[in-house]
């Protein structure tokens, strides 16, 4: 099966499965690592495991649970993805990136992106939320080979990968809220070791405020589409503690880390997608 005929095979099943209920996603969410609390304030939820779905990859990273769950947030039909697909897990960043063309063509009108990452900006403290207003992608990109014309075009434009408005949405009830938001650019390298302390140094100089192994490859998926993308970061390390001699980056600690500002996250997001 090609690439092209995988996609809208995998569709045709999600679809099917939503059908009985006859649920159309208007917003699609994907959750990174450790953030994956957000899908238990889905309301009425069916939950599909990639490992059911034909063609898809299934995800093997630290706390990603691997599953769509679809239901309502806020009052939007919503599809989430519970874990997403990375590119050192061994898949080409197609296949990593399936997940958002299958979301797209269930006909999501927004694109939520979330992940956890290494803060590069010295001002950044663990548990901090970042909203990503830009990136540089150090991943292949996912849009390399043929272009999927029923998709979008051969040279997409990402002047704007992230969309002001959700952007000034967020700012905004985050101000209601008391909650205190970064700003930044986010990086995304292949992984899977983490970064050592000379290439946090350089991140931080070609300009980059966290940095991890995601993200980027979905969000030029989605903006090949037109699909605008809000992204925000959970601060769970920060690059000047490896500058100690005694310390490691440890995957637990990072997912713990996630977790506590999960609620945060899932605040914001309910609030913006009730403002939408």
């Amino acid at each position: 099966m090609t690439y092209v005929e995988t996609i809208y095979a995998a569709t045709d099943f999600v679809r099917k499965k939503l059908l009985p209920r006859g649920l159309a996603p208007s917003d699609g969410i994907i959750l990174g690592s450790g953030l994956g609390k957000l899908a238990n304030e889905i309301e009425n939820p069916i939950e599909i495991p990639y490992g059911t779905i034909p063609g898809f990859p299934v995800s093997t990273a630290i706390g990603h649970k691997g599953s769509f769950i679809v239901g309502t947030l806020a009052g939007k039909t919503v599809i989430a993805m519970q874990g997403r697909i990375h590119y050192y897990e061994g898949y080409g960043t197609q296949a990593a990136t399936l997940p958002v063309r299958v979301m797209i063509l269930l006909g999501i009108k927004r694109l939520f992106v979330s992940n956890a990452a290494g803060g590069t900006n010295p001002a950044f403290h663990v548990g901090d939320l970042m909203i990503i207003r830009d990136h540089i992608n150090l991943i292949p990109n996912p849009l390399i080979g043929p272009n999927l014309d029923d998709f979008g075009p051969r040279f997409p434009d990402m002047t704007r990968p992230y969309d002001p408005s959700l952007i000034r949405m967020a700012e905004e009830i985050a101000a209601e809220k008391g909650i205190v938001l970064q700003k930044g650019v986010y990086v995304a390298c292949s992984g899977p070791s983490y970064e050592t302390p000379a290439e946090y140094r350089y991140f931080r100089t070609i300009g980059a405020d966290a940095v991890g192994m995601s993200t980027t490859p979905e969000v030029i998926v989605a903006r090949h589409s037109g699909i605008p993308v809000f992204g925000m970061s959970v601060i769970t390390d920060v690059a000047h503690a490896t500058e100690d001699e005694d310390y490691v980056t440890d995957g637990e600690a990072i997912v713990k880390a996630a977790d506590a500002a999960a609620d945060k996250m899932t605040a914001l997001i309910k609030e913006m997608l009730q403002k939408l």
